[in-house]
């Protein structure tokens, strides 16, 4: 019974760490963040139509399309465009920008 509530211990020090390691930093994605502001707006509700709004936007979703964009496996509409913009982001600052748009509600 020990060896098992030790076990079960480990597995939930291992998944929260994983978590919080996981998680970006709202403040730094907002300085991070100017350069996206002139398609999808200073506030992440876009300027036009053709460019997703991304305030509110699931933080998840953000840093898996993000990450996609930046090794080109998304493709489609203005996905060259996000191919320039995300090629120079590091996991860091996409998990940055990830957590700043989705605090926008």
């Amino acid at each position: 019974m020990k060896a098992l509530s030790l076990t079960l211990l480990g597995f939930a020090t291992l998944f929260s760490a994983s978590v919080t390691l996981a998680a970006g930093d709202p403040q730094a994605g907002k300085a991070k963040s100017a350069v996206c502001a002139s398609c999808h707006g200073a506030d992440g509700i876009a300027l036009m139509p053709i460019y997703p709004n991304l305030a509110g936007q699931n933080e998840e979703y953000l840093v898996l399309a993000l990450k996609a964009y930046r090794s080109k496996e998304r493709q489609g509409g203005n996905a060259a465009l996000m191919h320039a913009m995300a090629a120079n982001l590091s996991d860091e600052d996409i998990a940055n920008l990830a957590a700043y748009y989705a605090s926008l509600k």
